[in-house]
């Protein structure tokens, strides 16, 4: 079956399955255009926020907030850094991740999950498809 794996500076380990919350998280944060865009802009390597809001033609606060949620997400790492003047850069590149989803997926983390609205779902008893069995 496929899962969702996550890798590189998240908590969750390689091929280790994500709870409901943390599924919720990352679908939340690739489930937005912009989001979406800067992913595909960070795709050759790490970027300077000015720089990458130059190019999505985007203000910096708003790319801010919408590089925190794909931080939480663990999709994107960012790195502050020094330059020879002394001023403070941002930096961000992709987190390396493989986002595989089935319905055994999402299955798994409602049975996994600490969601409390996920508490109430029977997940035993189910096929990859979720077909009761």
């Amino acid at each position: 079956m496929c899962n969702v794996f996550l890798t590189g500076v998240r908590h969750t380990a390689w091929g280790e399955t994500l709870t409901s919350d943390e599924l919720l998280t990352v679908l939340a944060a690739v489930a937005n255009p912009h989001r979406m865009r800067i992913v595909a802009e960070l795709r050759d390597g790490r970027v300077h926020v000015s720089e990458l809001a130059r190019r999505l033609g985007m203000s910096r606060p708003l790319l801010y907030m919408h590089l925190d949620k794909l931080e939480k997400a663990g999709l994107v790492a960012g790195q502050l850094e020094l330059s020879e003047d002394g001023k403070a850069m941002k930096y961000f590149e992709l987190a390396p991740f493989d986002l595989h989803l089935n319905a055994e997926t999402i299955i798994t983390a409602l049975r996994d999950g600490s969601s409390a609205e996920g508490n109430d779902v029977n997940t035993q008893g189910s096929d990859p498809e979720g077909n009761a069995t």
